[in-house]
């Protein structure tokens, strides 16, 4: 704060406590330290910018009952300052502020929208976070390359060196097999870095693009390169370590964040969404990858997405690490984890099998040969485990619990798992077995632990130790029992890497 507001504030505070302020003659005042006076802030840099992009916590971000453009045309501070404050609270450094031209104007800027973005912007300093503006969102207008200059510099202006602003994605999932939109990006590019040399740019592409499409964005602006890659990843967490080292390698030396990621809740348990999310931290933190985004903050409200291609999709409405109520699922713990740099949950695994419906990350495998569900009918500790009775068997294997583990998969790893199993009348193959598949899925070996005995049996510890295949990609953990007419249990899980 200026020295002159600071004494104005001095004598606007004894007026209001009722004290006279008197102005002492400069010959008779006691020497006194002189306070110094502030500075203004450095100017944001290109580098320093990117080194915030190459950290930044982000979330994406729209209100639960204003997805996509509606969160600007039914734009609530107060929805979006309690939003921020959740935000914080999980750990987030960054918030992404998509922008539509659609819906702001173009080519000509609505000065009520771009009132808007400066409010998303201020509520996110208040809750300690910066912003990156996502531009030419729900757009393909590439022809009008002054006109696309000219709204993304309006957009920009106010921001040009406001630390708050750390990058600009020109375009969301840019399509990299539409020549007119290569031939854009080639020109906005420039254009833009001319007149915000100290911002960085980049482009992301879908999932089902990868790192085919990021190889291609790099071919197509080979003379004006972006400044980072942003990477959406909504591939198998199983084989997130392999999957985003090759999308490094497609990119280097350039640096490469994970702009979105996330399972749905539709489609998927909550538990797995957890575990989804675990492996895709721990994957990228392998990988030297700092930043991950986890797609969104909310699920989304029906009716809460535009009339849109997305809108009709039921599983868009389920991504959120917090419900449309405002309570939290499991992987909102999991990011905070993340993000904190504090453990994972210890029932992220539910290796005891003790969590709710819903929480757990393990499913059934070959259930039409015999359904594995817990149980509490018998534990070894805790009150539940899981059972298979009367099963089958056939070429595709035994039917099994299974799961994945969180920590990343490569080939020559040391494994060690074990659990607890008893049986009645138990007959057939029961072991604990690990499988291994390549970056394609194929199936490269395996390895199992000896078979529980027939007949009625005591609890058993079952072991498998065995070093991964070359070209290992990902690992399932099987609980498995085949022609087995009695029933058997399984409780408390240990899985090591080594």
């Amino acid at each position: 704060m200026p020295f002159s507001r600071r004494r104005a504030a001095v004598i606007a505070s004894t007026v209001l406590l009722g004290l006279p302020f008197v102005s002492t003659p400069a010959q008779a005042a006691t020497p006194v330290a002189t306070a110094p006076v502030a500075t203004a802030p450095a100017l944001p840099t290109l580098a320093s910018r990117l080194a915030a992009v190459k950290a930044a916590k982000t979330i994406n971000y729209y209100p639960a009952n204003a997805g996509w453009s509606k969160m600007w045309t039914n734009f609530n501070a107060a929805t979006v300052d309690a939003d921020m404050a959740k935000a914080d609270v999980l750990g987030a450094t960054t918030a992404r502020a998509i922008i539509f031209p659609a819906t702001f104007g173009f080519p000509a800027l609505k000065p009520e929208f771009t009132a808007k973005l400066a409010t998303f912007v201020d509520i996110a300093e208040k809750h300690g976070m910066n912003v990156k503006f996502t531009l030419f969102d729900w757009w393909g207008q590439y022809s009008e390359v002054a006109n696309s200059f000219n709204w993304a510099n309006n957009i920009l202006k106010p921001y040009r060196d406001d630390p708050r602003v750390i990058s600009v994605e020109l375009q969301n999932e840019f399509d990299v097999d539409d020549p007119g939109a290569l031939v854009w990006a080639k020109k906005i590019v420039p254009l833009v870095r001319t007149a915000y040399p100290a911002m960085p740019l980049t482009f992301s592409v879908n999932g089902e693009a990868g790192a085919a499409g990021m190889g291609k964005i790099k071919a197509a602006l080979t003379a004006n390169p972006i400044d980072y890659y942003d990477y959406h990843y909504y591939g198998n967490s199983e084989r997130a370590l392999q999957t985003i080292r090759q999308a490094l390698a497609t990119v280097a030396p350039t640096p490469m964040v994970i702009g979105e990621t996330g399972l749905n809740t539709l489609q998927n348990t909550e538990g797995e969404q957890a575990a989804f999310l675990a492996r895709v931290f721990k994957a990228a933190s392998t990988a030297g990858v700092q930043s991950v985004a986890p797609w969104t903050l909310t699920d989304f409200a029906t009716g809460s997405i535009p009339d849109s291609g997305v809108g009709k999709i039921p599983a868009q409405y389920n991504y959120g690490l917090y419900r449309t109520n405002g309570t939290a699922k499991a992987a909102a713990a999991v990011v905070r984890s993340a993000w904190t740099g504090s453990a994972m949950p210890a029932t992220l695994m539910d290796w005891g099998f003790e969590n709710p419906v819903g929480l757990t990350p393990w499913r059934a495998y070959l259930p039409e040969l015999g359904q594995a569900v817990k149980t509490q009918t018998q534990a070894r500790t805790g009150n539940w485990s899981v059972t298979l009775a009367n099963t089958g068997k056939s070429t595709a294997g035994s039917p099994s619990f299974r799961v994945a583990p969180i920590a990343p998969v490569y080939s020559y790893q040391k494994w060690h798992a074990e659990v607890w199993a008893r049986g009645n009348a138990a007959t057939g193959t029961t072991q604990i077995s690990l499988s291994w598949f390549d970056l394609q899925d194929k199936w490269l070996g395996g390895a199992s632990s000896a078979t529980l005995p027939v007949g009625t049996t005591n609890w058993t510890r079952l072991t498998v130790d065995a070093v991964a295949p070359a070209g290992s990609a990902s690992m399932q953990i099987h609980l498995k029992s085949g022609e087995n007419k009695g029933t058997v249990w399984f409780d408390d899980m240990l899985v090591t890497a080594g």
